[in-house]
């Protein structure tokens, strides 16, 4: 526990460096990182660290960037993915989507909410952490890593590979409005091929059409979601057509190969198997022989070549509220001035589908930002919640002991 002393000492502390984490925020967020080119972004964020006295400062065989503070028996996570989205059509926006604007006491750009927003209060926080003794029997990690590409690949990584450690406790910066969060759907990246056969366009007879017998495919998707499981808490199962590839000799052609991508968000009770399988149902019979129906993996090598091969089955986790890293979370978040709120959770996936889903790490969300502006031309954060983000990681510790 906290005592209110070391409370208003970090608070003071925070203030008191309100300027440098603001500057570090917009530096970072100008550095572009799109399509998982973490180097440039990576090496700003090391110098941060290096500037506070990290014990450790390094890039993974991935490249994404680590850096620890302490070295006890409890090892606890501070994720936040530092790659982004593209920025789609520039013409979209009304401001250099990397300069950014601050209107309102709110930084506008790319990455702002998704999620840049984190790290400076996790790597300032960690600093404090252990300027008042918080981490004398704990480790933390700072882990700024890959995640829009494929969620959790990154973790699986620290895990299993570099640097092969198994956290007692993880921290996931995507945003949150600055609540805690305990959860959210998993999902399931699949794809369906249609075979046909080629002809030209003049004698289309003569053809069988890909597009024509995935037709039953796409309008039986649409009208799934209300056969799909619900949950309490994580809510009701999602699926939907996410694109759309057809091969064909020419426009002029009959196509031979259509190919339709699903996103399917997967609440508490649904199995993959469950999930593929009502996807195979909706294939006509008389097309069982020509449509494929697979799941995604992900086998794309990172910047630095780095492959990691893995499925893009994501399960659903949720923590119950009286978990006892819940709790801590919560404890730490009125003790910093917020008023007691129960804990939410994502509509989003995140990379707790590795930490929470997968490997049964106990885990947990807290973060500035507000995921409606993520991956769009107002993605932003409230300055406020990125530089009051940091008292929340810098006294965590205490309510973990």
């Amino acid at each position: 526990m906290a005592d209110q002393n070391l409370i208003k000492n970090i608070q003071t502390d925070v203030a008191a460096q309100r300027d440098d984490i603001i500057k570090f925020m917009r530096e970072i967020v100008a550095i572009p990182s799109m399509e998982g080119q973490l180097k440039d972004v990576g090496e700003r964020i090391a110098a941060e660290m290096k500037k506070l006295g990290f014990d450790e400062v390094r890039f993974d065989k991935m490249g994404n960037i680590m850096g620890r503070m302490g070295s006890g028996s409890t090892v606890m996570v501070y994720d936040s993915h530092i790659d982004t989205v593209g920025i789609g059509d520039p013409e979209a926006w009304d401001w250099d989507p990397f300069v950014g604007k601050v209107e309102d006491g709110v930084l506008y750009a790319r990455g702002a909410c998704d999620e840049k927003g984190s790290t400076p209060g996790m790597v300032y926080g960690i600093a404090l952490a252990k300027k008042y003794g918080l981490l004398d029997d704990m480790t933390i990690w700072y882990f700024g890593n890959m995640e829009e590409w494929c969620d959790g690949i990154a973790p699986n990584t620290f895990v299993e590979v570099d640097p092969g450690i198994r956290p007692d406790y993880v921290v996931i910066g995507e945003p949150t409005k600055m609540n805690v969060y305990r959860g959210h759907k998993g999902r399931l990246e699949m794809k369906v091929t249609a075979k046909g056969r080629s002809a030209h366009a003049a004698s289309n007879h003569l053809g069988d059409n890909a597009i024509y017998k995935m037709l039953p495919v796409i309008e039986g998707i649409s009208k799934l979601e209300p056969q799909l499981g619900d949950h309490e808490f994580l809510g009701h199962g999602k699926i939907t057509v996410s694109d759309m590839e057809v091969k064909t000799p020419s426009i002029n052609a009959v196509p031979d190969e259509c190919t339709i991508y699903i996103d399917r968000r997967m609440t508490f009770g649904e199995t993959k198997e469950g999930v593929m399988a009502q996807v195979r149902a909706l294939i006509p019979e008389e097309y069982k022989n020509d449509i494929v129906l697979e799941e995604l993996f992900y086998e794309e090598p990172s910047y630095t070549g780095f492959v990691f091969p893995v499925d893009k089955y994501f399960p659903a986790w949720a923590y119950d509220e009286d978990h006892p890293l819940v709790v801590a979370g919560k404890s730490t978040r009125e003790a910093i001035g917020f008023e007691p709120k129960p804990a939410g959770k994502w509509n989003f996936s995140t990379n707790g589908i590795y930490w929470a889903g997968k490997a049964n790490i106990a885990a947990i969300g807290f973060g500035p930002g507000d995921e409606e502006t993520a991956h769009t031309v107002l993605d932003s954060v409230k300055l406020d919640d990125v530089v009051k983000a940091t008292e929340f990681y810098a006294l965590l510790p205490a309510f973990l002991k």
